[in-house]
């Protein structure tokens, strides 16, 4: 250990394999009394206080947390629109009025790089704000959205994907690009940002309908050309949706096919939704290694469909899932929010989502789902410290709920159905204390 490093005591829940494949009780790893150090970035030491705390140098800072505490990797969201930011709770109609309605009148607004800059600093302030560490985030068609967004981000050293949404069809003519322009935006911006720092770059086309065949096939061929790249886009989220796109790729097997045709599945490739895949579609994504991004408050929110995440996680084809906010359709940036949807969404499909499962889902499984699972999302040596702490007491209800609490298990459980925003007490983002709630 050397001079300027830190640490942190209390408890502190972490997961060391993937919960839902391998069961929670041999992943999870809880210690009530730990100390974690943080070092340039990353964690250096974690273990019980009684075996690390001789070992500490007189000079540390050591953060003692209390009781009513507990210390765990920050929240990792797998699907969000930073620009629908002001569109948050918008009323009416299902998704693609909705789009046509908001979404789209909303990101004109995104061609001005101050006015992106002013709604990207919102953002992250209030990812930092709700525990919020790493996201996959949606910009707009204009590069001054992505420009903005990846300064703000860099400038605050989160983790960060995000990237310049294509689309050059069945949109308003200002939000439109071409197959070749938005190749030329996307090479430009991958070459200026994915690695700098902790930027990662995410080739964004919409979803299918909004890109034409050509531009479909600039986007697989664009991603090919750089590895390690991400790519995001939008799939079988409405029923609506899912007959036009059969209509518009009538040569394609279904929808998923539309992006394995064109390239677009693999490892690091992140579809939001996926309520109305087929099995013979998950079970594809299974052996592509693509991921879906489960997006309860916004499935709901626009009447799209329930996920059926155990469905989807099915022990002889375990599909990548992570958990996504989906802001503006989604109705929070808070992951405690976003389970307390998720385990209603489970149980209106027959199954249940167990408290452990769904602080794994929110951390090391979202991490997992964005191949990020060996750089961020637990608490171990060797990982970048991005961490937070839940004051397990954060309203006067919780706090009288959690009297009758005889468990951790149960504990968790409350944090997910009753708490939010008000929860975290603090966010670290390598290894640096960002945000420290106000007193209450």
């Amino acid at each position: 250990m050397s001079e300027g490093d830190v640490a942190i005591r209390g408890s502190v829940l972490t997961y060391r394999g993937d919960a839902f494949k391998e069961g929670v009780e041999s992943t999870m790893h809880y210690e009530q009394d730990a100390i974690v150090v943080m070092s340039q970035g990353k964690i250096t030491h974690f273990g019980p206080a009684s075996t690390l705390l001789p070992t500490l140098p007189p000079e540390m800072t050591l953060q003692q947390y209390g009781s009513d505490s507990l210390i765990m990797a920050g929240f990792i969201d797998c699907h969000v629109h930073y620009t629908q930011l002001p569109i948050i709770a918008s009323y009416g109609t299902q998704l693609l009025e909705w789009l046509t309605r908001h979404a789209f009148p909303a990101e004109m607004a995104f061609s001005d790089q101050a006015y992106a800059k002013q709604v990207a600093d919102t953002f992250l302030n209030e990812c930092l704000r709700v525990g919020t560490t790493t996201a996959a985030v949606y910009c707009t068609v204009f590069p001054p959205s992505v420009e903005a967004f990846f300064e703000a981000s860099h400038s605050r050293n989160m983790r960060m994907l995000a990237g310049k949404v294509l689309m050059d069809s069945h949109v308003p003519d200002e939000l439109k690009d071409t197959p070749q322009s938005a190749y030329d935006d996307s090479k430009a911006l991958i070459k200026r940002w994915h690695g700098k720092g902790r930027q990662l770059y995410a080739i964004t086309p919409r979803f299918a309908p909004t890109s034409s065949i050509a531009q479909m096939e600039m986007t697989g061929a664009l991603w090919q050309e750089h590895p390690g790249v991400y790519l995001q886009s939008h799939i079988a989220e409405n029923q609506e949706e899912v007959h036009w796109v059969k209509k518009l790729y009538p040569q394609c097997k279904g929808y998923l096919d539309v992006y394995e045709q064109y390239q677009q599945l693999g490892p690091r490739a992140i579809l939001g939704h996926g309520i109305w895949l087929t099995e013979k579609e998950k079970q594809r994504c299974y052996e592509t290694g693509t991921a879906i991004a489960h997006c309860p408050t916004s499935n709901c929110f626009l009447g799209s469909g329930l996920f059926d995440l155990k469905q989807a996680i099915r022990k002889d084809r375990p599909m990548l899932v992570g958990l996504g906010t989906d802001v503006g359709g989604g109705t929070s940036l808070s992951m405690l929010q976003t389970l307390h949807e998720a385990y209603k969404v489970s149980q209106m499909a027959g199954n249940t989502l167990s408290p452990f499962e769904a602080f794994y889902f929110a951390t090391r499984g979202g991490a997992k789902a964005l191949d990020l699972e060996d750089t961020i999302g637990s608490i171990s040596p060797g990982l970048e410290a991005d961490i937070i702490v839940l004051d397990m007491k954060s309203t006067p209800l919780i706090t009288f709920r959690m009297k009758y609490c005889n468990s951790l298990e149960e504990q968790l459980f409350v944090q997910m159905m009753l708490g939010d925003d008000r929860a975290i007490l603090d966010t670290y983002i390598a290894g640096k204390l960002s945000y420290h709630r106000p007193s209450q």
